[in-house]
């Protein structure tokens, strides 16, 4: 019915001021109409406001009281008037029910106030084939997000889908605060030119500098321009697609392994980072084998990145476990659940069943 959702809420706000005009109109004629009878007739209050009401009613009572010529062509003209205002009212109220207006904008109402109330959410700026993929997962996973794009088929494809969406230019501000990159864990830029994921993350970053950004990147060079821009992570679908080919071909059973933890279907291993807190995890200061998280949990650590930035890949029972320490697990996902609760983790998700359509 709408082009887009902007031309929607364009149309909506013109027909809602519309209506609130003639409302104030309505309102001002049975002023008006009052204080005629009041002042200019001489009646009580309650006689004046009660002739005006029937005489805008066009009810067919008869006068309160007697009026001269100059009191009835006055009556004449409120009725004019009253018809006037009423029927515009009237009109309006019908196109905008016919039309859908009052049923979309509750919903885009309840949208804004979902928005509004969602902390620590993603963001996922393009809907285009990247963007789709994005939003799969992360709906696979449970994991609250709200997507922007400026394109309306985009838009209504995300809806039919019933993802949150808000139509609008991500490079902008506005459009961010819209979506509450104030208050979001992480922000993926998979717009289609390089120049936007740029601005995008720039503005993200200058909103929310803790944010988490992610962007796609079409060259080598808008790779490096987004890690100088602040994007904490860049893939370039070409030539991570490029390595993920090669690696099929050399290793195909490596990959097959990988592919099917990280993107499987139905798949039973999940990985996934838990972050040690000196405040609740219990473990700091001992060694992996002391900790015996693998025989409690049954889940395998993998990879310990230090809180300075040093990755220890395949850590032995002497690691020393310190605090901010990033750890790197792999199970099921009861064992990473479990392995969640002995360690006390303050920023990291329960792994997910996926969800069969």
């Amino acid at each position: 019915m709408f082009s887009s959702q902007a031309e929607f809420e364009q149309k909506y706000r013109r027909i809602r001021r519309e209506l609130t005009l003639s409302v104030i109109g309505l309102g001002v004629v049975l002023l008006v109409g009052t204080l005629w009878y009041w002042l200019v007739e001489g009646w009580s209050w309650i006689d004046a406001a009660y002739m005006t009401v029937i005489t805008l009613a066009t009810v067919g009572y008869s006068e309160t009281r007697p009026l001269g010529d100059r009191g009835r062509l006055f009556t004449v003209t409120l009725i004019i008037m009253g018809v006037i205002s009423i029927g515009y009212i009237v009109n309006r109220f019908t196109d905008a029910l016919v039309q859908g207006y009052f049923q979309i904008g509750f919903q885009l109402r309840q949208q804004r106030l979902l928005i509004d109330s969602l902390s620590d959410h993603y963001i996922i700026c393009g809907f285009g084939r990247t963007g789709r993929q994005i939003a799969l997962e992360f709906a696979t996973e449970a994991i609250p997000f709200v997507t922007v794009d400026s394109d309306p088929e985009s838009v209504q494809a995300a809806q039919q889908l019933g993802y949150t969406v808000v139509e609008g230019d991500a490079t902008l501000d506005e459009v961010l605060l819209k979506v509450g990159v104030d208050r979001a864990t992480c922000l993926v830029a998979a717009l289609p030119s390089d120049a936007e994921n740029l601005y995008t993350v720039l503005s993200a970053k200058a909103l929310n500098p803790q944010i988490r950004a992610i962007a796609r990147a079409s060259t080598q060079e808008a790779l490096q321009k987004l890690q100088r821009a602040g994007a904490d992570a860049v893939v370039s679908p070409y030539i991570t697609g490029g390595r993920r080919m090669a690696a099929a071909a050399l290793r195909p059973q490596v990959m097959d392994f990988v592919d099917g933890i990280l993107t499987g279907a139905g798949r039973e291993l999940y990985m996934e980072e838990v972050r040690l807190d000196a405040d609740t995890c219990p473990c700091i200061g001992q060694n992996l084998g002391a900790a015996r998280l693998r025989s409690q949990t049954g889940a395998l650590v993998l990879a310990i990145r230090r809180s300075d930035g040093t990755l220890i890949g395949g850590p032995t029972a002497d690691t020393q476990l310190m605090a901010g320490d990033l750890l790197i697990c792999m199970g099921t996902a009861e064992q990473l659940r479990r392995l969640n609760q002995i360690l006390g983790p303050i920023n990291s998700k329960l792994p997910r069943p996926p969800k069969h359509n």
